[in-house]
């Protein structure tokens, strides 16, 4: 049943959470999962579980890079103490919801398991939330986790 899941991480302790349950989702499986980071600039400092995640704003477009790479490690890292061995991780550009619902289909997943709330929380409730956008738009089941 989730034998592939796709978990977008930003930092967030929605986003390990998250990363939580799709973890023992895909252990009774031997299931796989594929981490999705994209990077974003934001206009505050954010708590970070992992310590990596948010750039400054003027952060140069190697240096969101370089960080969304160390925060791809912490959360494959997480996983495997977590049990599971099959890790891809993704790091993309672009909006975040976009982003999120091109990566499910590329991979093939059968479920997206995210948080419900990221580290953009005042944007999302101004213009929606990722998740609620995410839930909507996704042809696969999209479990979120708050």
């Amino acid at each position: 049943m989730f034998q592939s899941i796709l978990v977008p991480v930003d930092g967030s302790e929605h986003s390990r959470v998250a990363l939580c349950v799709a973890c023992k989702l895909a252990r009774q499986e031997d299931g796989r999962i594929v981490l999705l980071h994209i990077p974003e600039a934001l206009p505050h400092e954010p708590l970070l579980v992992w310590g990596a995640g948010a750039v400054p704003l003027g952060a140069t477009l190697e240096k969101r890079e370089q960080v969304g790479r160390e925060l791809l490690d912490h959360a494959m890292e997480e996983a495997r103490t977590l049990g599971v061995e099959q890790l891809t991780p993704v790091l993309t550009q672009g909006d975040p919801s976009q982003a999120i619902l091109a990566a499910a289909e590329e991979h093939g997943v059968e479920t997206i398991v995210m948080g419900s709330r990221g580290l953009g929380d005042l944007k999302g409730l101004v213009v929606g939330s990722v998740s609620h956008k995410v839930s909507h738009g996704a042809k696969c089941r999209v479990i979120t986790v708050r």
